[in-house]
């Protein structure tokens, strides 16, 4: 009961109610996506694993979600010029998407070093894709200059509520289909998936474990955690392309509060529960989306007896926006090292 009073008397940027707005705002235009289990995964991994499909909502990840509760929260005025934003893909092809139903013009900053199938996405749903260098600083001048020029309304990544919000829906969904789970596992990086669903979960069922899983060469929530503030790296360096955010200061208090606990990953270990994913369950996954089925079978969980009465383990495959042939190099990679 200490997690539904603190979440009822400390303001955050999203809560219970704006989530379950978000929800009837966006339902008619969000897949409703399904829930798999795999008896050979469970086995594996000494639990019940529930796989929550983000990879199958439309445009390939859960940002559609979010990108959706923004645009449809706006008003004519505010969508005349359009929308502007900086990703390096799921979010980028999510709001261009979410505009082209709206019916409005996207401009859509993307690093150089974006990962070909995800400008793509973009590309494909009509967004105008506008170049910047890879720093955080370049995407961020880039897109605010775009702003200046255009009149757009910006639509931050992951630091806003109305992206949390949409976020949220995931939990909303999920604890409906499995009610059952006791612990949820979700990828990390700006936050504002994990806020979400931490946000939905921990209100409708107070005692739910909310973990988080990042990788090791972009572990900067983990160490935010663990200093007790926020916590910016100067470089990252792994394959999931879609954890090298840094925590913003809607997402911090959420994580701060409300994530029990951050498990890091060594690429190799990503790498291997793509592999799972793929010829197991059958489902193509991207590395940022497949981080939570490396966390649960990690010795970092296995072995700490924290975790111990975690059985029914919900887990979300966030996004299978694959760079294939990133993903084919690192399956040889994995096999010449005898993993």
């Amino acid at each position: 009961m200490e997690t539904r009073s603190r979440i009822s008397t400390e303001k955050y940027a999203a809560d219970i109610s704006s989530i379950r707005e978000a929800h009837a705002r966006i339902n008619p235009f969000i897949h409703k996506t399904p829930v798999l289990s795999s008896e050979s995964l469970n086995a594996l991994s000494g639990r019940k694993l529930f796989f929550k499909c983000e990879c199958f909502q439309k445009g390939g990840a859960f940002k559609f979600r979010g990108a959706c509760n923004a645009i449809f929260s706006l008003d004519d005025d505010q969508t005349a010029k359009g929308v502007v934003t900086h990703s390096s893909g799921n979010h980028a092809a999510a709001l261009s998407l979410a505009a082209k139903l709206r019916g409005i013009p996207a401009y859509i900053v993307v690093p150089k070093t974006a990962p070909r199938c995800k400008v793509e996405n973009v590309i494909r749903y009509g967004g105008q894709v506008i170049w910047s260098e890879p720093s955080l600083h370049s995407r961020e001048s880039v897109a605010t200059k775009v702003v200046q020029e255009t009149g757009a309304v910006l639509i931050h990544p992951y630091n806003d509520r109305r992206i949390i919000s949409g976020q949220g829906t995931i939990s909303l969904e999920l604890l409906e289909q499995a009610p059952q789970i006791d612990t949820i596992i979700v990828p990390i990086s700006g936050g504002g998936l994990i806020s979400g669903v931490a946000l939905a979960a921990k209100s409708i069922n107070p005692s739910i474990r909310i973990l988080a899983a990042e990788p090791k060469g972009a572990n900067d929530a983990a160490q935010s955690k663990a200093a007790g503030e926020i916590i910016t790296l100067p470089e990252t360096n792994t394959i999931a392309d879609g954890l090298r955010a840094s925590l913003g200061s809607l997402t911090w208090p959420v994580v701060r509060d409300l994530v029990d606990d951050v498990i890091t990953l060594e690429d190799n270990e990503i790498v291997e529960a793509m592999k799972l994913c793929y010829e197991i369950l059958k489902v193509a996954i991207e590395p940022s989306g497949v981080i939570g089925l490396a966390a649960i079978l990690s010795d970092s969980f296995q072995k700490n007896p924290n975790w111990k009465d975690c059985s029914n383990i919900g887990i979300i495959l966030s996004g299978g926006n694959v760079d294939l042939g990133v993903i084919w190099d690192s399956f040889r990679k994995l096999n010449q090292t005898g993993c």
